[in-house]
């Protein structure tokens, strides 16, 4: 089977980031906008991030041009009814991902291939909510989508080996790298990662060292491009707690809880860079760590 026609659901960040890639690689894409507010929203920062690399020489006006002509923007699921593939980026919520791909069922043709960017879902439980799950397959890609390379690849019991070869031939074609992975909660990065991030948090809790200490120790002891508190905030605090989340549900693993420090930042509205205010405050130029949180808290 051949992909030409591609469609991702969910105008955010990694949902415009994914549309960059795919307009970018040659394929005609259409992004859907979710959420309320100006369709063309995404485009807009698509556009402005290939300006970006067509000032740095990194990108030809031509293939800018280019790649904005192969991009459109819409809110009506309907117009993804002539695409080959569907990748949907909304909110890590199982409810709404199957609610998505149940509307979706009744507009795309039944040869389209639906994919998930789900971090720690079951890519399974979402497929059996189909009417294909031979042709559902998990893609997760990281944020932000035009710069990192790796892409998990979750194939299910059920995924068809050409679905799995022709999401394996549209990943190349982003220049990406494929890693095939095994449908198990968190797939290999998350797994490993966000128990990372939330032993930083309850360290942090319990007093250990402060926010700057912590990275810093991991930055420059285990050569980390980026501390585990700095990466909760710019992955978003609320997400971070969505992924602890799902994966205690799985392994039912008390180290996986959310620590309660994680559960108030998210309960505040302090989800990090996106919100302005996490273990960093963003309002200042280097942001400044928030040590007063452990104080504020009391005894945990």
């Amino acid at each position: 089977m051949e992909i030409r026609r591609v469609g991702v659901i969910g105008s955010g960040q990694m949902g415009t980031g994914i549309a960059q890639v795919s307009a970018r690689a040659g394929y005609e894409t259409v992004l859907v906008k979710m959420t309320e507010g100006p369709v063309d929203k995404g485009k807009q920062a698509i556009t402005k991030a290939l300006q970006r690399e067509v000032d740095k020489e990194r990108c030809s006006q031509e293939d800018m041009d280019a790649t904005l002509g192969r991009l459109s923007c819409t809110n009506k699921l309907h117009d993804l009814s002539e695409t080959d593939l569907i990748i949907e980026s909304v909110i890590e919520d199982h409810a709404e991902k199957v609610d998505l791909f149940g509307r979706l069922d009744d507009i795309v043709a039944e040869s389209a291939v639906f994919a998930t960017n789900t971090s720690t879902l079951s890519v399974t439980a979402l497929g059996e909510a189909t009417k294909r799950p031979t042709r559902f397959i998990g893609m997760h890609f990281f944020n932000p989508a035009p710069i990192m390379k790796l892409v998990e690849l979750v194939p299910t019991l059920r995924t068809d080996a050409l679905v799995l070869g022709a999401a394996e031939t549209y990943i190349k074609q982003l220049g990406k790298t494929g890693v095939l992975i095994r449908d198990f909660t968190g797939f290999v990065v998350n797994r490993l990662l966000t128990p990372y991030m939330v032993d930083a948090i309850r360290t942090f809790q319990e007093g250990l060292a402060s926010v700057d200490a912590i990275d810093s120790a991991m930055r420059l002891g285990a050569n980390h491009p980026m501390g585990p508190l700095a990466l909760a905030d710019f992955i978003g605090l609320d997400i971070v707690c969505h992924m602890a989340t799902n994966l205690y549900e799985e392994y039912r693993e008390s180290r996986l809880t959310p620590p309660p420090l994680l559960r108030r930042l998210v309960l505040a509205g302090y989800l990090g860079r996106k919100s302005g205010k996490g273990f960093y405050d963003y309002s200042h130029k280097p942001p400044q760590p928030n040590d007063w949180l452990v104080s504020s808290m009391g005894e945990v």
